[in-house]
């Protein structure tokens, strides 16, 4: 008979959060929550726990590459716990202005509010992660009013959707893993943003940057590691126009020192920074 299970993943590093969180997901799971020390989700089995995770544990050391991943499984009542999950999200305001909400959720907004409906299929692109987060305060101390704006490595699509609801003219998403795509459609669909906001299944690297930007941005918003983010900064300089600038985040704050450092080399210069738990992120501005 099947059994659910509530299996509890240790990330062997904060790099490699988001791809354990894909393979929970690949493994059968409802659901991912980011509870800190461990990601969290709940799969209906027929095995044995330990023969599950076995299977797991062989699933996602070949996802991730790296050796045996660190899980516990326990047996728990058999309930709808996709449900049980979606049940832990609530509104939660971010910033002065926006409010990000799970669709089926009441929200109580004033007249300056911006309402950002997410559906989210796992607690990552839903203002639930601090990184998150650090983007939208940062981004709302900005005037995006009739700018073009990039979000590179865009998920959920929730940091272009707070870009145009701001008053951005357009918003180029890209997002390298095609099936997040039809989730972020949905989201921006749902938003209204969708005469403004083009999604793209690409990976940005310097060849992207160089044939759609060219100076042509007014801003950037990456929310990925910071391995990711510090080679392609000589890269973001280009694509921006002069006095443009670019929200990094998705940076522990034991790496901030070193980003700054490769920022102002590619002819940054910091302009705001906020901190959340381990996160840190930072406004960069071409002058």
């Amino acid at each position: 008979m099947p059994n659910w299970l509530r299996i509890s993943a240790a990330s062997p590093s904060e790099e490699l959060t988001g791809l354990l969180a894909e393979g929970l997901l690949a493994c059968g799971g409802s659901a991912v929550e980011d509870r800190g020390s461990a990601l969290v989700t709940y799969i209906l089995s027929v095995e044995e726990p330990s023969v599950a995770l076995e299977r797991m544990r062989e699933l996602l050391a070949t996802i991730l590459g790296t050796e045996t991943v660190e899980l516990s499984a326990e047996e728990v009542p058999e309930q709808d716990w996709l449900a049980v999950w979606r049940s832990g999200l609530e509104p939660r305001r971010i910033g002065a202005r926006l409010i990000v909400s799970p669709t089926w959720s009441d929200v109580d907004a004033g007249p300056d509010d911006i309402v950002i409906r997410i559906d989210p299929q796992m607690a990552f692109g839903t203002g639930e992660h601090a990184s998150t987060r650090g983007v939208l305060r940062l981004l709302q101390n900005l005037d995006v009013n009739a700018t073009r704006l990039l979000d590179v490595g865009s998920g959920s699509a929730i940091l272009s959707i707070a870009g145009a609801l701001l008053g951005a003219q357009h918003v180029v998403a890209v997002e390298s893993d095609v099936e997040a795509i039809p989730n972020a459609h949905e989201n921006v669909e749902r938003s209204g943003a969708g005469d403004r906001v083009t999604l793209l299944c690409a990976l940005v690297d310097d060849a992207f940057l160089d044939t759609y930007g060219g100076g042509s941005f007014d801003g950037i918003l990456a929310n990925v590691l910071s391995s990711v983010l510090i080679p392609l900064l000589p890269a973001f300089h280009r694509a921006l126009a002069t006095s443009g600038w670019a929200i990094l985040s998705g940076i522990l704050i034991e790496e901030a020192d070193a980003v700054r450092a490769a920022a102002e080399q590619a002819g940054f210069a910091v302009e705001a920074e906020d901190a959340e738990e381990q996160w840190w992120s930072v406004t960069l501005r071409r002058p």
